[in-house]
């Protein structure tokens, strides 16, 4: 039942379930981090990788779960972010990783606008396409530049300062993973406030019906468009973490593969969900990690597997699917 604004103590309610919930994704968050720092303390270069991802998907759910903009390019966005991060620092000496942070931002929000300008200009099977040849535009371009950008040799050469000059960026990757831990739990809680936001209920608006949204006289296109910039700036922050725990920036950070992946992450998890698309990834780089350890040779089956039994037997993700049934046990013992 939608909530009317006139009615206070409905709208109080609605704020308080808000705050309630991202507490709760807060405090899942950390625990789960915390836990990860010490029972995986040799694998912390893996869990930040996959803090960086997550951000990709959720960036990529903010446009295709949120708006319904079917995309295949977003790797564009994160790309941007990790080669502005990783240029700023081997090139110009800009070593301070807030500000590298802050950069491959702007670069992953410059790059949403001119992606989103491209894409939006089509709908449906053509947007698709675009999105396709934006990402791999992006690819050629930083290959070209392989003064700047290293080409295929990759970037090298990115050496961050100690965090806050008191952390070191060491080989155990402890500061990087404390590093995007907080980064994470930072943009998860700023966008569960922009997804139950007017504008956000208004993106909703907009995948569910758009032209009854500009009947209301919204721009569709205008909407659509900032929630694009807004998803560069998140996955402009997963590439600038990706660039400052790695120290290097690859061709594979614009590559179709990378879009491809991150969107089957936010189906496995449930599209339209914050909580999918960080369980969605989780999920799937823990399991890939795994069977390609335990089988070298056909691990890509065991991937296939689990994601036909998922979308086979939950079809609205694994969150998705959880909530659903959850809903229904509660409803049936009311």
């Amino acid at each position: 039942m939608a909530v009317s604004m006139n009615d206070p103590i409905a709208a109080g309610v609605a704020v308080r379930r808000n705050i309630a919930g991202s507490l709760v994704g807060l405090v899942a968050i950390i625990a789960l981090g915390i836990a990860g720092y010490y029972l995986f303390p040799n694998n912390l270069a893996l869990l930040t990788r996959i803090i960086a991802i997550a951000l990709l998907v959720l960036s990529i759910d903010l446009v295709t779960g949120y708006c319904g903009v079917a995309t295949l390019g977003h790797a564009a966005l994160f790309g941007a972010g990790a080669y502005a991060s990783g240029i700023a620092s081997a090139h110009f000496g800009i070593s301070d990783p807030l500000l590298m942070t802050a950069i491959g931002a702007g670069a992953g929000a410059l790059a949403g606008l001119v992606s989103g300008f491209i894409i939006l200009r089509a709908h449906g099977l053509p947007q698709l396409v675009l999105s396709i040849a934006v990402v791999h535009l992006f690819h050629e371009a930083a290959n070209k530049a392989s003064s700047w950008t290293g080409g295929s040799d990759g970037l090298s050469g990115i050496s961050p300062d100690a965090l806050l000059g008191m952390f070191e960026f060491d080989l155990w990757g402890r500061a990087a993973y404390i590093y995007g831990l907080v980064l994470l739990a930072v943009v998860f809680i700023l966008l569960r406030f922009l997804v139950r936001s007017p504008f956000g209920m208004l993106a909703r608006g907009v995948r569910e019906d758009p032209l009854r949204i500009s009947a209301m006289g919204a721009s569709v296109k205008s909407v659509l468009l900032r929630m694009y910039v807004i998803s560069g700036i998140v996955a402009g922050i997963g590439g600038a973490l990706n660039a400052i725990s790695t120290q290097v920036v690859g061709l594979d950070s614009l590559s179709f593969t990378l879009s491809a992946e991150a969107l089957v992450m936010l189906v496995l998890g449930g599209t339209g969900s914050l909580y999918g698309a960080l369980i969605g990834t989780v999920t799937f780089m823990w399991f890939e990690d795994v069977v390609s350890a335990a089988n070298p040779f056909h691990w890509l089956t065991m991937v296939g597997v689990l994601l036909i039994a998922v979308v086979l037997f939950a079809p609205k993700g694994l969150y998705g699917t959880a909530a659903v049934l959850a809903s229904r046990l509660r409803g049936g013992r009311a």
